[in-house]
């Protein structure tokens, strides 16, 4: 009579330990997944957002307009757009008290824009990790759902006086799928990490471009208005 060697059976006659593993191994593909199209979804939207105001920036608008609107829809706004805010508070601040040293305001709008593009860096970068996470343990994790399930396998056999191919398999197959699924689980995480990696360095570089932009028209401005 030939056994039943469906993934499905295999998974439901494993031992617990490796039960335990797949079901894990099954949890965290899940999750990987949701953070894969949450990070996605996220990243579309920073850039939608940074070529809105980018568009907007270099229209010719006065900036005390766009200080206007970005501090007004600040909820919704960008990281682009919440840099600028930053910079431009921080410059008028130090204008608000009288100072005229170039090199005083160029230096507070350019530390207030750096604190801020830290923080949202720290907000795109948010699941990163935890894709590295999977991407790296996931295959190990499944291997020992594998070693534990090979060695419950011939624990089992020892008692038998005459061993086949025929009732090896099932015991090998079982183990095997734990590796499988740890497979399943690591490979879309390192592909998404390796892709949201590029995007985030991209945006980056982007922000970090704006800012140097953006200090260059306020060092403009300092000159023109130094008496």
């Amino acid at each position: 009579m030939s056994q039943d060697m469906s993934i499905l059976s295999l998974i439901l006659n494993a031992s617990f330990v490796v039960q335990a593993v797949m079901l894990l191994l099954m949890v965290v593909s899940v999750a990987s997944w949701a953070a894969i199209f949450r990070k996605l979804f996220a990243l579309k939207k920073v850039h939608a957002l940074n070529e809105e105001f980018e568009r907007d920036f270099w229209s010719g608008s006065n900036l005390n307009e766009l200080y206007a609107a970005a501090t007004q829809n600040a909820k919704s706004a960008g990281p682009m757009e919440r840099i600028f805010a930053s910079g431009m508070r921080e410059y008028q601040k130090l204008r608000e008290r009288r100072i005229s040293d170039a090199g005083t305001l160029m230096d507070g709008a350019r530390r207030a824009m750096r604190a801020s593009f830290q923080r949202e860096m720290d907000v795109v970068e948010t699941n990163l990790s935890f894709l590295a996470s999977v991407g790296s343990v996931s295959p190990y994790v499944g291997l020992f759902g594998t070693v534990w399930g090979i060695m419950h396998a011939f624990t089992g056999l020892a008692s038998m006086t005459q061993v086949t191919l025929a009732t090896v398999a099932p015991g090998i197959a079982e183990a095997l799928v734990a590796t499988a699924i740890g497979l399943f689980a690591a490979i879309p995480a390192v592909v998404a990490y390796n892709r949201f990696a590029r995007d985030i360095d991209r945006t980056a570089i982007r922000l970090e471009t704006f800012i140097e932009e953006f200090s260059n028209i306020l060092q403009r401005n300092v000159a023109t208005q130094s008496p």
